[in-house]
């Protein structure tokens, strides 16, 4: 009788301990999930009011209005406010654009998204020697408005920006 007693006695204490650890690993798990969660609603949060903004509407003003049709006539854009600056974005002869123009409807500069090998040499071999393991998903031509030439690699949510030799510039965040 003293066996089974000490038997289920130390059965008692397995299945106590073992119910405290189960216990202690739910408790995680849920801890964990609980923070993955709130990650997630924060990140949608940001992503939201980041659209929003993009979405609310903007009031362009007639001389950028007319300056744009005058550049692209027939063609329709898509407009956002960028530091007190006016961007159409559009599609003009089968290539994704942008404009951006001051108040006054002056043409500051145009950006065309390009196939990235059409970038300069340079920008490959900056990117392939100073971001190691990297690839640039985006390319582009920018044209300011005294006709000088930029290129821009986004490489990992960055936007690099080099002259027209393929000479590493700058870079800024999207």
């Amino acid at each position: 009788m003293k066996k089974y007693l000490m038997l289920f006695a130390i059965a008692g204490v397995i299945n106590t301990a073992t119910f405290a650890q189960s216990k202690e690993k739910k408790e995680t798990v849920v801890k964990t999930e609980k923070k993955e969660l709130k990650e997630k609603e924060e990140m949608d949060e940001k992503s939201e009011k980041s659209e929003h903004k993009m979405l609310a509407h903007i009031v362009v003003p007639a001389t950028v209005k007319s300056a744009f049709a005058k550049e692209y006539p027939g063609t329709s854009a898509k407009w956002e406010k960028e530091n007190g600056k006016y961007e159409s974005n559009f599609k003009h002869d089968g290539h994704e654009m942008s404009a951006l123009f001051n108040t006054d409807g002056s043409l500051e500069e145009t950006e065309m998204e390009i196939k990235i090998s059409q970038l300069p040499a340079g920008v490959t071999s900056y990117v392939r020697d100073n971001r190691k393991g990297s690839s640039i998903k985006e390319a582009s031509k920018i044209t300011k408005a005294n006709g000088d030439i930029n290129y821009e690699a986004e490489v990992k949510g960055t936007d690099l920006i080099f002259d027209s030799n393929g000479k590493f510039i700058k870079q800024q965040e999207d």
